[in-house]
């Protein structure tokens, strides 16, 4: 049997916009081996809804990976009781309960501050000025690492999610990788001497009290970093520009007929922030008429699979009264996001409502557009907007 039929892609035009590739795979030919990224593309909804959660033959542990090589085997690189054990031990941090009881007061505060700082400019880049503060700051309270600045959490973050990508093998992209994740056990050296006999839910503290050894805890900090900051700051500045561009939901929102959550949800299916994941194939399998091999790599297309048109009516629209039960923009399976309590709580509960409040009839930018990029984690470039002063 053969193996995946294959798809050549231009790697510049995918990372401007992977969606008329991404459709033309998931109609012609579900399962695609792309020599430019050495993987094959596994792009409907419900093939990846299924085969997720088959982790004996699609898993997530992966020691050749670009993640584990460059960030440390994380609990995402991690399955069954291994990855259960982990995932434990960081609950205290991300519960619902510690979102709400904890860190909704910090996202409201430094969401406050950061809104301070720009309101009285009347413009602004949301994703620089607005959108990669607030996350920085809610994700340095979750990590605890209160000791790195918001600049540095975004470069560190941008820095390890480029070189998780890097399968073109970039030496010059992994460098700044390395010097990322450095960064990072820096910071984590000076906080675990300041944290000694002390504990809060930071997940820094949190792991030691669950006894997890310095690599362990190093490799889930790097982990939540690198997911934890581009994707609310990706979905908090991208959720905006797609109210701002349809008016209309943005008014239903106001009225109260719809809701925050509603558009942050409807956004992350439409343009999934974190649009991929990887796995290896652990044992042959057959599937559309396709014999996979062992040490194979394939890339769980959420982007794709968030727009399959068996599932979605009109997948390419920004909808935000659609219906969303099948919507899999956190993962489908036992490595759904840890973080999406904390995420949907900062960016529906907190940024949105407070930006459009305080930002009075503000209005996409007309002289400078907004700008996407990205086909592993994808989100705006750069979201100029203005509003009255």
């Amino acid at each position: 049997m053969p193996g995946a039929p294959v798809y050549n892609i231009d790697p510049k035009a995918f990372w401007d916009d992977p969606y008329s590739d991404l459709k033309r795979m998931r109609n012609e030919m579900p399962l695609a081996f792309v020599p430019q990224l050495g993987a094959t593309l596994m792009t409907r909804r419900d093939d990846i809804f299924v085969n997720e959660k088959k982790i004996d033959v699609f898993s997530s542990l992966q020691p050749g990976g670009l993640m584990t090589r460059l960030m440390g085997e994380n609990l995402m690189r991690r399955d069954g009781e291994a990855h259960q054990s982990e995932r434990t031990a960081i609950f205290p941090t991300v519960s619902p309960k510690t979102v709400k009881n904890v860190w909704r007061d910090q996202f409201e505060h430094h969401t406050a501050r950061v809104l301070d700082e720009i309101a009285g400019r009347g413009k602004a880049d949301l994703v620089a000025d607005f959108a990669m503060p607030v996350s920085a700051e809610a994700l340095k309270a979750i990590t605890g690492l209160t000791n790195m600045s918001a600049f540095e959490m975004n470069r560190v973050s941008q820095g390890m999610i480029d070189g998780c990508a890097n399968y073109a093998g970039d030496p010059a992209v992994e460098a700044r990788c390395n010097d990322c994740t450095a960064s990072i056990d820096r910071h984590i050296d000076e906080r675990i001497a300041e944290l000694a006999g002390k504990t809060d839910y930071s997940l820094l503290s949190v792991q030691q009290q669950a006894g997890l050894g310095l690599d362990r805890i190093r490799a889930n900090i790097k982990l939540a970093i690198s997911g934890g900051q581009n994707e609310p700051r990706d979905a908090i500045a991208g959720t905006a520009w797609a109210l701002l561009s349809h008016p209309d939901q943005l008014a239903s929102i106001m009225r109260g007929e719809a809701s925050w959550l509603q558009a942050f949800e409807e956004y992350a299916r439409w343009i999934s922030p974190v649009a991929m994941s990887p796995r290896r194939v652990a044992q042959t399998y057959e599937m559309h008429g396709v014999a996979l091999q062992p040490e194979e790599r394939i890339f769980l297309m959420f982007a794709a699979a968030n727009r399959d048109e068996r599932v979605f009516e009109s997948p390419d629209d920004f909808d935000i009264s659609r219906n969303l039960q099948k919507s899999i923009p956190f993962g489908a399976g036992p490595h759904y996001c840890a973080g999406a309590w904390a995420s949907r709580c900062l960016i529906a509960e907190v940024a949105l409502p407070q930006l459009f409040a305080r930002l009075k009839n503000m209005r996409l930018d007309p002289q400078a557009p907004s700008t996407f990029g990205g086909w592993a984690f994808r989100g705006p470039l750069r979201t100029p907007v203005v509003w009255d002063v």
